[in-house]
């Protein structure tokens, strides 16, 4: 009998994040999941339509078992956010503290902020039962550097936070390798640590060139922009240098589609710059769409904003896009550079170097579409070769059906 596992997320379905399709893959392979979660209200800021405190709190989605806790939206200001993270936590304890539920392991899907962790360590030190942690954003370096909070005190209790979460795993799973070395500084044994990288779900997959109503069908450039428009995403590289292809006339439209914190600054910034003729803002999709969407374009666009821990991360995007066969323009650094530079998927440039992006896109300019075609495929075959979804299920299971004990009480 396959083992029931207890995921612990702050963000499931409708919410877009890959942990979705990890369960319902794992529900297919035989496995009982259940998924503890807060009200969904990401990336917006308010709870979706037909969800709430006292609307749809528990829900089966595509076999998994889906138990929503009370938390407060994250809302629009930093002061909601604090309050968003904090109510998961604190409604987290006290379902950890009288939940009925028996799982034979706990899944913690890792995404800021790490204090989502704290109910699934609680849950498996009680039951005595293995706990993995699958981290793709650092703590405490991704609060210093999102919220600029310096403070030693602060950003000191958060790291003793982290290491109490570290310790009391009993395996962590990273999203880059890079991830690795930073978590071995902490006093985790690498030996307890490994690279488990994103996959893109099956409906990303290359589609043939096709029009739709959201781009214009004309013959300017188009290049895509898909996912979460927060400050992260270093966007704000793109109004400079559309300023630069405008002044050298050269046709190319950038089509952001998505929501999030940055969207509107991103807006103001572009009239600022004076190209709105050359951005298509196209509201969120459901991610099903994004491979249509990804098809009606030349290329695709990566950024990060220029920090050390950007460096050390590799982007859930990029696999979607590589799995999509399209080529890749990037403002980046660290291992997504290294990744792209290896595929020959595209072109990379470092991250707020606007006059390296507006080179990179004039060179994409001056290529036919089957050399486009060629940086596609590579892009595609280097997916498959790296990023399959298949292979790397099989390696979790091995992990989850090697017997390995439960991490031991750490006083």
């Amino acid at each position: 009998m396959k083992k029931h596992i207890l995921v612990i997320s702050q963000y499931f379905y409708p919410e877009q994040f890959r942990i979705n399709d990890i369960c319902k893959e794992w529900v297919e392979r035989g496995y009982k999941v259940t998924v503890i979660t807060g009200i969904p209200n990401y990336p917006q800021g308010e709870f979706y339509k037909g969800y709430g405190l006292f609307k749809r709190r528990k829900e089966i989605i595509d076999g998994v078992e889906v138990i929503r806790i009370p938390l407060i939206p994250r809302g629009n200001k930093s002061i909601m956010l604090a309050l968003n993270y904090l109510s998961f936590v604190v409604s987290g304890f006290f379902w950890s503290s009288f939940t009925k539920i028996k799982s034979d392991l706990v899944f913690i899907f890792e995404v800021s902020p790490m204090t989502q962790a704290l109910p699934g360590v609680w849950y498996a030190r009680k039951r005595k039962i293995p706990c993995y942690l699958y981290v793709q954003d650092l703590w405490p370096e991704n609060v210093e550097i999102i919220t600029d909070i310096k403070n030693k005190f602060v950003i000191g209790s958060i790291g003793k936070m982290v290491d109490y979460i570290y310790k009391r795993c009993t395996r962590i799973f990273t999203t880059s390798k890079s991830f690795i070395d930073s978590i071995e500084k902490r006093g985790v044994s690498r030996e307890k640590i490994e690279f488990w990288p994103q996959y893109a779900e099956d409906f990303y997959r290359p589609l043939e060139k096709i029009s739709i109503q959201e781009i214009p069908n004309d013959d300017v450039f188009s290049i895509i922009f898909a996912g979460n428009i927060g400050n992260a995403q270093g966007l704000d590289i793109l109004p400079e240098v559309a300023r630069m292809l405008k002044d050298n006339l050269k046709r190319v439209r950038f089509n952001i589609v998505g929501d999030g914190r940055y969207k509107e600054s991103l807006i103001k910034h572009v009239i600022n710059m004076g190209v709105e003729d050359m951005f298509n803002f196209i509201p969120k999709q459901p991610a099903t769409n994004i491979p249509k969407f990804m098809a009606a374009n030349d290329a695709a666009f990566l950024s990060l904003t220029d920090s050390p821990l950007f460096e050390m991360t590799i982007p859930a995007k990029l696999q979607s896009y590589m799995a999509c066969g399209v080529p890749i323009i990037a403002s980046a650094s660290g291992e997504t550079k290294g990744i792209l530079e290896q595929s020959n998927a595209g072109l990379v440039s470092p991250p707020g170097d606007v006059t390296k992006l507006y080179e990179n896109i004039l060179h994409l300019l001056q290529k036919t579409r089957s050399e486009l075609d060629g940086l596609g495929n590579n892009a595609r075959n280097f997916y498959n070769q790296h990023f399959s979804k298949d292979d790397l299920l099989n390696r979790m299971d091995i992990n989850f059906n090697s017997n390995q004990p439960e991490e031991k009480e750490i006083v």
